[in-house]
């Protein structure tokens, strides 16, 4: 409980780039390029902590590093609000904010399935993943109403105290482990003692990364896991909100669509924990991205002024497919790199980031260019129809 309300609070964090673009581009004259810039520095400093995050809950234990994260997240949303030169929101919004919600990232959700649970692992970390959709769903409508009627400034104070009041909270409640509270991991037929601190946690995890990038199937999951990020943080989490805007939308109705598609993505992602448990996850994830290609395809047709049946179509299956490939590449990792598929799939997240900061990045040109996004959501749907057709493929080579 306490691992997903701190999941859930970290979460509400991704989706604020969306809600702060017009705001900041209004006050302070940026281009939309600039703004996404730190959006996208902040999506990738939180894929490259990922991995050696896991590596240090390994040495220091869950509580530690949950603990600093959110005093780290809590500092750099503060600093956030005091800004005044773009180069300060990329440090302030890129770099700490980054760095503290990257170690709360699915790696943390990773890890605590691994400690917690032997059985039902792909369910666990559906629910957990799940709870990252949760937290925008909660988070993001009252954010974008505080944004409409009194500012940016005070959307991110509320976010900053959040952070503080689950660092204590993770503090007073959080476990490293089931034997800190005598009991024993889920489905274990004994006690299982809490394993030593592991040392050298920053030189494990790139001898893991050099390790892992020699092996293709690495690269599979790497591969289609950066195209997961483009069209989700990258695209939809940071540009859906605005682009809704250049239709005519209001802010609070295209943040509530957003919220929505995180109402859905719990869902999704828990029945996709559950198949991930049945199913072959190869299958699972090019089916997750075939669909994701189609909807993102037909996008431009629904998105307009008002919210109309169209828009609403989408968000159901976009938020339904949204965050269900997390199980299924959790998976893989920890059966293709054993021990070691906690900290490789660090570096799988981290390449996710990769693929969502260079949309985020990319969203904003075609839109400070081209004056609308349109050329973007053809892109992303290209993107995932290419990661489909890869997954399909590597159950010939894979045999």
């Amino acid at each position: 409980m306490a691992a997903g309300l701190v999941i859930t609070g970290a979460a509400a964090f991704a989706t604020v780039p969306g809600l702060l673009t017009d705001p900041l581009h209004t006050e302070y004259r940026w281009s939309r390029a600039g703004i996404g810039l730190a959006a996208s520095v902040n999506m990738v400093v939180y894929g490259l902590v990922a991995p050696f995050a896991a590596a240090w809950m390994d040495r220091f234990g869950l509580r530690r590093v949950a603990w600093v994260a959110l005093v780290t997240v809590a500092i750099g949303t503060t600093l956030t609000t005091l800004m005044s030169h773009p180069w300060q929101f990329t440090l302030y919004w890129g770099l700490l904010v980054g760095a503290g919600t990257g170690s709360l990232s699915m790696t943390f959700a990773a890890t605590v399935a691994r400690h917690w649970f032997v059985e039902r692992r792909g369910l666990v970390v559906g629910a957990l993943t799940g709870a990252a959709a949760f937290g925008q769903m909660v988070f993001l409508p009252g954010l974008a109403w505080v944004v409409d009627h009194h500012s940016w400034r005070p959307a991110l104070v509320t976010l900053a105290l959040t952070a503080l009041v689950l660092a204590v909270l993770a503090v007073l409640v959080l476990r490293d482990h089931p034997a800190d509270v005598g009991s024993h991991p889920y489905g274990a037929p004994r006690p299982v003692p809490r394993p030593a601190p592991a040392t050298g946690a920053a030189a494990r995890t790139l001898r893991v990364l050099f390790g892992a990038v020699r092996d293709r199937r690495f690269l599979l999951v790497a591969g289609t896991f950066a195209v997961c990020g483009a069209t989700t943080n990258g695209l939809l989490w940071t540009h859906f909100v605005p682009a809704a805007q250049d239709q005519g939308m209001a802010v609070t109705a295209a943040a509530a669509l957003v919220s929505a598609v995180g109402v859905f993505s719990l869902v999704g992602t828990v029945a996709s924990g559950w198949l991930t448990d049945r199913c072959d996850p190869l299958v699972l994830l090019a089916t997750y991205y075939g669909g994701r290609a189609l909807t993102l395809a037909l996008l431009p047709l629904a998105l307009g002024p008002q919210a109309g049946p169209a828009i609403v179509v989408f968000v159901v299956v976009f938020g339904l497919l949204d965050v269900a490939t997390v199980p299924p590449t959790i998976l893989l990792a920890h059966r293709w790199f054993g021990s070691a598929g906690a900290v490789v799939f660090g570096w799988v997240n981290a390449v996710h980031q990769v693929g969502a900061g260079a949309m985020a990045v990319t969203g904003g040109l075609v839109r400070d260019v081209g004056g609308g996004y349109g050329p973007v959501w053809l892109l992303a749907a290209a993107l995932c129809l290419s990661a489909m057709v890869a997954l399909l493929g590597a159950r010939t080579w894979l045999r």
